[in-house]
């Protein structure tokens, strides 16, 4: 065979050797807008070192290989002695220890911590997605351990730690932790009230012994979990430690790994508790629900980030390869048509980025009005207690609609490379399999939407702190004055509303990016969402945005120069 036949031609460079953050417009921008300037400095410095790191080979070859190499279930040594250990591939632990080394388990005690870890977390979730579920369990334990100050004492710095030790020891002897949680079970579901895992008192105060079965138990190699178990008094929260004060093992029986579609490196798994469980209640009994909102909550915001992170990354691979690719007599990116798609995809993304950062800005300033009233001082405004509602509302608000947007932005983005997007080495298939989880994980989208509800009745702080956010755009764009009446309107009619919370909460979200993007995006990016979004001159595919819009500037914004 001639080896003329083997040349290769018109195939883009593999979107490697880039800082991930720096080339990130819309990140970057946001992580300057809402940090204060006496930290900017050193955050930018911070994550632009991360994103060089994750945006080369040899990181994205530790993704696809925790990936490729399963997590593998070992119940028992071979000598016979029951263990209950996974194992995973080194390169598995590789991506967990650089990211706990930047800090993204540790956002409650530093200066802007939630919007640097947030930025942090958008920029490692590009390479490999699986690892990211112990960084976020192990950040959102913090407000549940809190409601315990002898556990927090313990745990707290552990799980806040820079340092990342495998191995299965006492906590007392680690210089730092992981934790998980098992809150759901075969029977309930999200519906955690149906539990019917039972903790029985010791006689030690705060000491519990659990039997029970928990159908989802996420990153069983954890330290400890927090769990919900039915004790005397009703639904409590406990944290059960994988080994006990005396460096013996506590009795935590993996049944068997899930199978899922996706998030392959990352191992989930199905676990028994004997009647000889120990475990420590956290907060006050029958109180449960209360103990872990804030842990879910805290979650939920890492759905959002997550799904954001794969968008972008999908509509970066999409640009890269359309700004290489031959067809038809030009390059991809210059066709009309192609440009279309590209704009509507990076529209899609940038929306998301931009109301992610801003919920982990307004998580910032209530925990730091929390750091000060540990203090001892207090807030003399009513700002702190505005940012709090937003947080109650735009959290569900968010994690319903960005994560159901992630799905068909990577599916459209992988069809931009045709064939080669629909095979393995091209990252993308990894990417869609992965692009449902953060919709049904924390709270399918029903939950999301009944959420909102629940804010929306509790009183009107919630819904005025969101009306207070869109409203700052009020008078920019006729279409958004239009759309927020519209939404009022949805809202003055309560006839039928649970079964119009999908609809509802829709166009929340869509007025919210809206609101957001005109006031912080370029004029172009922001004239392309309100005419296609709310302003409904586009279709109901991606490509469809109005011919008169600038789309080459939307795609150049998106564009990752390597």
């Amino acid at each position: 065979m001639a080896a003329s036949t083997h040349t290769v031609t018109n195939q883009a460079p593999p979107l490697v050797g880039y800082d991930v953050f720096t080339c990130d417009r819309t990140l970057a921008e946001a992580v300057e807008r809402h940090l204060a300037p006496e930290v900017l400095a050193e955050a930018r410095e911070e994550l632009s070192l991360l994103g060089r790191a994750w945006g080369s080979e040899q990181v994205r070859e530790w993704g696809e290989l925790a990936n490729t190499n399963a997590p593998r279930l070992r119940t028992h040594d071979r000598y016979g002695n029951r263990i209950d250990e996974v194992e995973f591939h080194p390169s598995w632990h590789r991506l967990l220890g650089k990211s706990v080394g930047a800090g993204l388990t540790d956002a409650w005690g530093r200066p802007g911590g939630h919007v640097r870890r947030a930025a942090g977390l958008l920029v490692v979730s590009q390479a490999e997605a699986g690892h990211v579920c112990p960084l976020s369990m192990t950040h959102a334990s913090v407000p549940a351990l809190r409601a315990e100050p002898e556990l927090a004492e313990v745990w707290e710095p552990a799980a806040t730690s820079h340092v990342y030790e495998r191995e299965l020891r006492a906590v007392a002897e680690k210089p730092g932790a992981l934790l998980g949680m098992a809150l759901t079970e075969k029977q309930g579901g999200s519906d955690v009230r149906a539990n019917t895992t039972e903790a029985r008192p010791l006689g030690t105060d705060g000491e519990y012994v659990l039997t029970g079965h928990k159908w989802f138990c996420s990153a069983p190699m954890s330290d400890a979990f927090l769990v919900l178990a039915q004790a005397p008094a009703g639904l409590t929260c406990f944290l059960l430690p994988r080994v006990l004060p005396d460096g013996s093992r506590n009795a935590f029986a993996i049944q068997r790994l899930k199978d899922k579609l996706g998030n392959r490196s990352n191992a989930s798994a199905e676990v028994e508790f004997d009647g000889t469980t120990w475990a420590r209640r956290v907060g006050e009994e029958g109180r449960g629900i209360r103990a872990v909102i804030g842990m879910v909550a805290a979650t939920r915001l890492d759905c959002v980030l997550g799904s954001a992170a794969l968008m972008r990354q999908a509509v970066a691979q999409a640009v890269h390869h359309c700004a290489y690719r031959e067809a038809f007599g030009g390059v991809l990116i210059e066709k009309p048509l192609m440009r279309n798609v590209l704009a509507d995809l990076a529209l899609e993304s940038e929306a998301a980025t931009v109301l992610a950062m801003r919920l982990a800005a307004a998580y910032d300033a209530v925990e730091g009005a929390t750091a000060t009233d540990r203090a001892g001082e207090t807030d003399g405004t009513g700002h702190i207690e505005r940012e709090r509602a937003f947080l109650r509302i735009t959290v569900p608000v968010a994690k319903y609609w960005v994560t159901k947007r992630c799905t068909p932005v990577v599916a459209e983005a992988l069809e931009c490379l045709g064939g080669n997007g629909y095979v393995e080495e091209s990252g993308l298939p990894r990417l869609l399999r992965e692009s449902p989880l953060n919709s049904v994980w924390e709270g399918s989208g029903n939950v999301q939407a009944l959420d909102v509800l629940r804010a929306l009745r509790t009183g009107p702080g919630a819904f005025d702190a969101f009306l207070r956010e869109v409203g700052a755009a009020r008078g920019a764009d006729h279409r958004l004055d239009r759309a927020i009446r519209d939404l009022l309107g949805e809202l003055a009619d309560l006839e039928g509303i649970e079964a119009r919370a999908r609809r509802l909460v829709e166009r929340m979200a869509l007025v919210l990016q809206g609101s957001l993007l005109v006031r912080w995006a370029p004029p172009e990016v922001a004239d392309a969402y309100c005419a296609s979004r709310l302003g409904g001159d586009g279709g109901s595919t991606f490509g469809t945005l109005a011919h008169t819009l600038d789309l080459r500037a939307v795609v150049e914004r998106a564009r990752v120069t390597v």
